[in-house]
This record gives C-alpha cells, structure tokens and sequence, in this order.
C-alpha cells in the first residue's frame, strides 16, 4: 500500500522557537566566552558527523542547501525565484526543509527517525536550485549535486522512510547489505575481542574466497595501521573481520583544532585533562582516551561552563550499540541547580526508597554533580531535555556520573504546542503545571533513575560484585542464574531493546518518586499545589504514551522507531491493562478522536503499587542481563493491539510537528571580545544562524567527499530510490 505524504511533510507553518541563553551568557567574563566559543565551535563542526551517521544522501543535502544560502541573500533567492513562477508558499517550504535538514542533521528525524521531504514538488525545487546565485556561478558541480541526490530527497519507497538495518530501512552505521543476522555476528565477534561499539561503522564486502568480509571502521582523524587499535583481517564463523580507522577524520580534525584552542581558557586542570583525552580519541580512534577524558569531566564539579562531546548516544543505530555524535555547551543555572543540589543530598534516602532492595543496588552511592544548565549550543540530531552521562557502564557503576538538566529547552519545547485527548479541566491543569512537572520528571528520570541500579558481573579474574550464594532473584525468589561477564556490557547485552527497556525504567522511577511529598518540597511545591504536580506529571507522561507515542511506531515493519516513545506507551498500556479502570482511553469521536482519564485519587495507592511491582521487573531484568525476559515483557506492553493500531491513525490526524529550535552563533569580535549573535525563531532566521555558523562552503567540499568515498557502502539503495 502507497504511504501517505502527508505523514512525511513539514508543514509550511512549522513552528520555529528561540534557544535563548542570552542571560546566562551575558555574566560570563570575556575568558569563559572565548572557553564557550572555542567549544561551540567544536560541537558544531562534530556535530556535521551526524549527517554521515544519517543517510547516504544527507551530506549532499545539506551542502546542496548550503552552497545555495552561502552564495546570496534570502531576500535576492527570493526574488529570483519569484521571476522564476516560483509561488511564495513553495519558497516558504523549501526554507521549512532546509530548517527541517538543518535540526535534524539530516532528513530522518532526530525524535523518531522517520524521512521527512520537502512541502513542494520536485520541478519546483529544481527550480529554485537553478535561480540560485551558486548554481550560475558553478552550474556543472550543482547541476551534478542536485541530479545524484533529487530523487533520495523525495522517494518513499517502503525501505526508505525510516531508519533500520536492510529490508526494514535505511542506516549509515552499517553498509546497506547488513541484516540483523549481520549485526548479531558483528556483535559476537566483537564480544570476542572487548570491543565497544560506540565509535564505529561496519562495512560488509565480499573477501576473494567469497566469504563475507566485515570492516569495523573506527572515527579518528588518523587513518594508518595502528595495533592493538586496528586489526588485521581474521576469520571467525565462516567470515573475514578486520578493524580500520579513519573515518570522518577532516571533520574530526576541525574538532581537534577548535578543542586546542579551547584549552587555552580553560578553568582548571580537570576541564584542561578532559580536552587532551578527547582531542587523544579523536586523533588516534582510541575509545579507552575518550573514557579518560569522561574520568576527569566527572570531577570537574559545578563548573561555570558545562561540555560533553563526542559519541554518546546510541538510540538511532538499528543494533543500539554505535554513538551519534553529539556535542553540547552550556551555562549553569544557580537557581534551579540548587534545587537539583537539594534532590542529591537526599538522593541515598530516596534510592532505599525504590522497590527493587538493597541487593541490586549499588553498593556506594556515587554522589553526583547535579546541575541545570542554560543550552548555548547543542549539536546533533535533536535536544534532549536531561542528560545523564557517561554511558560507559563501568564508569557510571563504580566511579560516578554526571545528571544535566536543560533548563532553557524545556519552557521552549512547549511553546504554543495543542494538547488534544484530554478534558478541559485537565487540559488547563497541565498547560499550568506541565514545565514544572517535567522539571520534577527530568530530575528524578536523570538522577534515581538512570543512576541507580546495580549490574551484577563476573570478573575477569573469576570473582562477582555481588553475594553469589545470598542474592536472590526477586522475581523466582531463587538464587541468581544469570550475569553479566567480563567485556558484556548492558547495550552488548540488549542491543535493539536496550535503549526503550532503559527509558521506561527511568520513567517508571520519576512516577513512583513523584509520590514522595520530601521530594516535591525540594522543588518549591506543597500541599494541594504539589498533588497537582504530581498528578500533571503521571498525567502528562501516560498522555504522551498514548496520544504522540504511537507516531513513532511503524506499522509496516511491526517496529518502534524512538525509544522514549515505546518506553512511554508501554507505562501506560500497563497502566491500562493492570490499573482496573484507574486509566481508561475511549474513542470519543468515531474515528476521529479520543479520551484519556486518569483517576488521581488512585496514584499513591495502586498506582504506586502497579509501577513499583513492574520496576523490580525491570531491575531485576536488567540487573542479570536476561534479555530474553526483557523482550517478552516489552512485547507484552509495546504490541499495537487492536483497537491500538486502529487509534494510531487518530493520533495521526491530530499529529503536531515537533518545534525546531534556532540556536545563537557566538562571534569573535574586535580584540578577542566574543559576542553573542541571536536569530529569529523562523526558517529564514534558522538559515541564517547555519550560514553565519558556516560563512564558506569549505565544509560542504568535506561533506560531499565523505559521502563519495562512502557511497560503495550503500549501492543497494540506488534501484529503489531510482524507482520512486
């Protein structure tokens, strides 16, 4: 059945909103501005790995769009293209695209990793390509861009509209001939070898024995042989593995470049160690460099200036193991962070407080920095609300973490956006309380949530962190069967499920948390004013499970695309199925509109009951490593049931594009005074910030010789692109 385009279109009136920082900015002195700067610099230029990391035709995309805006004014594109019959609306969409292209590093979404094509029709695209001032200065280089990528831009063959690995979609962290089978042996093979999978792509050629040959291809700025890092080819199960480095390298040198010249104003030993180690990573394709670099940003405690960069988060690789590049700066909030401090002083009284017991709980409460943070810049496919990093599992089990909350992203995420589904009283309820709810939520999700729990693992050397002869399995009440051993870690262990199994365990732990009066007084809110709260952030969480969750599951492939999104429906499907009437959805409108209800009178009692009793299901399963049971109960919850599947096309119809957020550019200005430079929240002020970010096309020479050199990987997409 023909998809429909509707489902893949931004909307010409897509909604544009201000990242502002402007005030957290404005107190820094002029030698945290230049520290700023330099590393914002380096986020963005990281940041452009993404496109890579995308689709093969993203690269070429954004330098297409680039090179257009580079070489003229909006206004004098807009007025070559009006001589050309090109209508104001079709201009208006291709900017929407380009800003769509640009905030997500590509044209798969960030939230949900579904394509996305431009509002205007292809004829007319290629007309504004032509009345563009770089297309007469260099016809031939843009005529050949636009020709190898116009109908990737617009195809929605089957395969092509989500990410995934072959048959069910599209994927640059794997060569397009990688099936699942692929990835499962890739991933055994690695496991042999204690390699981690967060900075690498997997190329599967054919050796001249005709067996299989797969490339792990690590990102470093160096490409040569360089032992134990790389690896000359061996065979394991019937195919050849070897290990390369190299990849991304110029972009990754631009990094470096930026992350040097950051350490000059750097505030301490801890920020300076921290940049070597990463700038170490990046040159050399060493992931043990950049776990170093993570050691000492966990000891740089409150600093004025907050960074992470490098390859982090794992959700849009098909197998949940490789990082997307991501890199973000940012300026502590006082006010709020104090609050954050608040929640981590009572976070051990708290932790004891889970359902879960002692016995899958880390043995030491690793006390960590807590802070709110004002987002400067924030590179990659998409900002998150909260973070809590390292990822490295032996890191963040014995030596710490770090929680962040984005405190400028939240308010803007919201902005104007329609809440359908719900009763007017309810709807009034969350539109006052829901930015203060998610501020409870991120710092419970973030802190006891990510931050708790213990894995239990077998040593190298044979011994366990754990009591083998007196824990018992919660769940069978009989002793442990299952662990992890050395080299497994969790993403090595659940792989595909990992990431969603993970969110929902830190929801689950914000709702069950949100009950504790301590805990909303820590946060300024009391009496009726904190049930409020409290039944706005339960309420707000089931909603999202039930009225935007379903958009980011794919029908076709039977597959979820986000993991938030499946976490989220999985709470509240349990919450259906198990709270005997306490969350009903009914379909008020025949195919046209629903209801959810949620009995707030039911929270503390079964409520508590229902999500405490799945958290140490959760825990448990995640505490042994049985992925298996993990699979099963998820499947349980995260199966599109009727009348679900019929209810997703509802959600459909009353789908809201998610706010593109237009961030600053930071300028070096007379002297060495660095300057912040703010942009209006439309596509023609998100074009804008990307042109002055990038002032020449030097990058989009890199982009598109990245993207040939690869483009050996992904022959296999060409007929059905072609054939759209």
């Amino acid at each position: 059945m023909a998809e429909d385009k509707s489902n893949f279109l931004l909307p010409n009136n897509q909604k544009f909103v201000e990242l502002d920082s402007s005030q957290a900015f404005n107190k820094l002195t002029n030698t945290e501005k230049l520290y700023a700067h330099y590393l914002s610099k380096s986020a963005w230029n990281g940041g452009l790995i993404v496109l890579l990391q995308t689709s093969p035709e993203s690269p070429k995309i954004f330098s297409l769009l680039h090179r257009i805006f580079v070489g003229e004014s909006l206004q004098s594109l807009r007025e070559a293209t009006n001589k050309q019959g090109v209508s104001n609306d079709d201009f208006q969409a291709f900017l929407v695209y380009a800003g769509g292209v640009f905030a997500n590093s590509g044209n798969y979404k960030g939230f949900g990793d579904t394509k996305f094509i431009p509002n205007l029709d292809m004829q007319t695209f290629e007309l504004i390509v032509k009345a563009s001032k770089a297309f007469e200065n260099d016809t031939q280089h843009m005529m050949k861009l636009w020709q190898q990528i116009q109908h990737s831009i617009y195809s929605i063959a089957p395969r092509l509209t989500s990410l995934g690995l072959a048959d069910k979609g599209v994927t640059t962290y794997f060569s397009s001939n990688c099936t699942e089978e692929d990835s499962n042996l890739v991933n055994d093979w690695m496991k042999t070898k204690r390699i981690e999978a967060y900075i690498c792509r997997t190329f599967k050629t054919t050796s001249d024995d005709g067996l299989p040959l797969y490339t792990i291809h690590l990102a470093s700025v160096e490409s040569s042989a360089k032992p134990p890092l790389t690896m000359d080819v061996e065979k394991y199960k019937g195919a050849y593995f070897q290990v390369t480095r190299g990849d991304y390298s110029p972009l990754l040198n631009r990094v470096n470049e930026n992350l040097t010249k950051a350490m000059d104003y750097a505030a301490n030993d801890n920020e300076k160690n921290m940049l070597l180690h990463y700038i170490n990573s990046f040159k050399e394709g060493d992931l043990g460099e950049h776990k170093q670099g993570s050691r000492f940003w966990i000891k740089d405690k409150g600093p004025i200036i907050e960074t992470y960069q490098g390859f982090i988060e794992t959700y849009r690789d098909p197998s949940g193991q490789r990082g997307e590049f991501e890199g973000f700066v940012a300026m502590v909030n006082k006010e709020m962070s104090k609050k954050f401090g608040s929640l981590v002083d009572g976070a051990e009284r708290f932790i004891k407080m889970l359902p879960w017991g002692s016995d899958l709980e880390k043995d030491t409460f690793l006390r960590p920095d807590f802070t709110s943070l004002d987002v400067l810049t924030f590179s990659g496919s998409g900002i998150p609300a909260g973070i809590n990093i390292p990822n490295y599992d032996e890191i963040r089990q014995n030596e710490g973490f770090k929680n962040v909350s984005l405190g400028n992203v939240i308010p803007a995420a919201y902005k104007e956006s329609v809440i359908p589904f719900l009763s007017d009283a309810d709807k009034q309820l969350l539109e006052k309380y829901r930015v203060a709810a998610f501020e409870v939520q991120v710092g419970l999700h973030e802190l006891l949530g990510h931050g708790s729990g213990k894995l239990l693992m077998e040593n190298a050397d044979g011994t366990f962190n754990f009591n083998k002869d007196a824990v018992k399995n919660p769940l069978t009440g009989k002793e442990i069967e299952s662990w992890y051993t050395a080299g497994e870690t969790y993403d090595s262990k659940f792989t595909t499920l990992g990431s969603a199994f993970e969110e929902c365990r830190a929801e689950a732990v914000g709702l069950y948390l949100s009950l504790v009066p301590e805990i909303l007084k820590i946060f300024g809110y009391e009496g009726q004013e904190a049930e409020d709260v409290t039944y706005v952030n339960w309420l707000s969480l089931l909603w999202n499970g039930a009225a935007k969750a379903t958009e980011m599951y794919q029908p076709s492939t039977k597959t979820w695309l986000q993991a938030h999104a499946r976490a989220r429906f999985v709470l509240m499907r349990l919450l259906e199925l198990e709270g005997d009437g306490m969350l009903t959805v009914t379909e008020s409108e025949p195919g046209k509109n629903l209801l959810l209800t949620l009995q707030k009178d039911k929270l503390a009692t079964q409520g508590k009951k229902i999500i405490g009793e799945f958290l140490v299901k959760l825990q448990t399963i995640k505490a042994t490593g049985d992925f298996a049971a993990g699979e099963q109960l998820f499947t349980k919850y995260s199966q599109l049931d009727e009348p679900w599947g019929r209810w997703r096309n509802i959600v459909m119809m009353h789908k809201q594009p998610r706010n593109i957020f237009v961030q600053p550019n930071t300028v070096l200005a007379k002297g060495d005074e660095i300057e912040l430079k703010r942009y209006p929240a439309s596509a023609e002020g998100m074009v804008r910030s990307w042109v002055e970010r990038f002032p020449n096309t030097d990058v989009d020479d890199i982009l598109e010789q990245l993207a040939e050199r690869d483009s050996q990987y992904f022959t296999e997409l060409k007929p059905i692109t072609a054939a759209a």
